[in-house]
């Protein structure tokens, strides 16, 4: 018994210390935050209740393009930015919605099934260019609207956010 508690206590402490030292890796953004990520994750970098990002952070992430028409832009334009799913995998998320917010505070809640059934880019490019707020940036929630057609309704393009700051794991 006192074998099998020993043993419990050396793995306890193991996991306990192998997640702070996870949490603490995170490096903290250098250039202007470009996103604020909140809610069940595990990894953070500002006192432990939030990950935030700058662009070249997300970036590092690994970048995915998606060619795409959407509603709201003229033609078919080339999206560049981080899959969703790759984002909430780094920061260790755990939860089946995502309330995306923008920068006015319009929010938006995307199941976690979206993301990993469509492969959703959470773009920072246009066509090479950086979004630029007038151009729905910094950020914007781009599904593939060519690829599956029936994305193409009301429900999926409320989840389209642009302009987004902020993201929670619920």
């Amino acid at each position: 018994m006192t074998l099998l508690i020993s043993r419990f206590f050396i793995m306890f402490t193991a996991v306990f210390f192998s997640t702070l030292t996870l949490a603490e890796s995170m490096v903290k953004p250098t250039e202007a935050i470009v996103l604020t990520v909140t809610g069940n994750i595990a990894l953070t970098n500002n006192g432990g209740e939030k990950a935030e990002f700058d662009l070249p952070m997300l970036e590092s992430i690994g970048l995915s393009e998606r060619a795409t028409k959407t509603p709201w832009t003229d033609g078919l334009s080339v999206f560049s930015g981080v899959l969703i799913k790759d984002l909430l995998n780094y920061v260790g998320a755990q939860g089946s919605i995502l309330k995306i917010t923008a920068l006015n505070d319009y929010t938006a809640n995307i199941p976690i099934e979206d993301v990993e059934k469509y492969n959703v880019i959470l773009a920072f490019r246009q066509n090479g260019k950086v979004l630029r707020i007038r151009d729905k940036g910094p950020l914007f929630v781009v599904y593939p609207f060519d690829e599956f057609p029936e994305l193409n309704s009301e429900v999926i393009h409320n989840r389209s956010v642009w302009q987004v700051k902020s993201i929670e794991i619920e």
